[in-house]
């Protein structure tokens, strides 16, 4: 018997610009690729462009007229992310959506971004947030509804205060869970102070639940030859049917987030079946380590300190 999937409904998004970070492939293709479907102008930034246009193929081959362009951005790069947010300042054309979907997970080693900073921090959060603080005038025109792509891993460990940048007793898998962290304390952060201020910009975040996708395949980028023990075990599962998670169930609760009329800025969304794996999304509490109000003032300061004196300091 045929297993069928739950999904959900987009509205129409008609003459919407959106803004998706990590569309060329998995779960990010799966969101662009909804989007369009949708109606909405899809702007996909990636760095590699051969991936890039072979996702655009992708998407008009499933939906003809589907209005999707790319950009360059590579979010270990903080002059990359201050080229991007020029160019989209200089089309001077609202966002009405932006979606944070792209990470890196897990490096075997420590390793650095262009800037300095370790990988995960610098990509999964600096990257993003640098991103964000960028395209405010733009966000802010089109009162903008940004959602970031969280982890289960954003309920696990914690930020590493006295040395976020890992310098010392490096652990990947800690550090992916402080990136996480991070960037959604500071999503959340965004969607508090955007009410204080009268921005008129929503921001919340979403998880995917747990699914066969690229963050833990073979990455030669990051040097991980194969893929690790985990994203085997997950592929494993999936084909006994424990974890019914694909790219495709685990993109939408970040598109419930970023287009449902119910949804609301400063909210958490994420799969509602088996311990949150997988199923339909919905509205979920927020994880511990993403309800302290000074501890996400105190993230937003870090980030301020750490972007200050950079290409993509707003």
């Amino acid at each position: 018997m045929t297993r069928t999937r739950p999904d959900i409904t987009i509205p129409d998004l008609s003459g919407k610009l959106a803004v998706v970070t990590g569309a060329s492939d998995g779960m990010g293709l799966t969101i662009a690729t909804r989007l369009a479907a949708a109606g909405a102008e899809v702007v996909m930034p990636v760095r590699n462009p051969a991936k890039g246009e072979a996702a655009v193929a992708r998407i008009r081959h499933r939906q003809p007229d589907a209005a999707v362009s790319l950009r360059t951005l590579d979010l270990s790069s903080l002059a990359s992310v201050a080229a991007l947010g020029d160019t989209l300042l200089a089309e001077d054309r609202p966002i009405h959506l932006l979606i944070n979907n792209a990470g890196v997970m897990t490096p075997p080693d420590r390793q650095t971004t262009a800037d300095g900073f370790e990988l995960q921090l610098g990509t999964n959060h600096l990257g993003h947030a640098a991103l964000i603080s960028r395209l405010l005038p733009v966000l802010r025109a089109g009162q903008a509804r940004v959602t970031t792509q969280l982890s289960v891993a954003a309920d696990q460990h914690g930020i590493n205060w006295s040395d976020p940048n890992w310098e010392r007793s490096y652990d990947g898998f800690r550090a992916y869970s402080q990136s996480k962290i991070l960037i959604g304390l500071f999503a959340l952060e965004l969607d508090r102070r955007s009410r204080a201020a009268g921005w008129r910009i929503t921001s919340n975040v979403a998880h995917p639940g747990v699914a066969a996708t690229n963050l833990l395949q073979a990455r030669p980028e990051v040097g991980r030859p194969r893929p690790t023990a985990g994203g085997l075990a997950i592929r494993a599962m999936g084909r006994l049917g424990l974890i019914i998670g694909t790219s495709e169930s685990a993109a939408q609760a970040a598109l419930y987030a970023a287009t449902a009329p119910d949804t609301h800025g400063g909210r958490f969304y994420g799969p509602s079946g088996f311990q949150h794996l997988s199923g339909i999304p919905a509205e979920q509490p927020l994880y511990s380590r993403l309800c302290d109000e000074s501890e996400a003032q105190r993230v937003w300061q870090l980030t301020e300190e750490m972007l200050a004196g950079h290409p993509a300091a707003a």
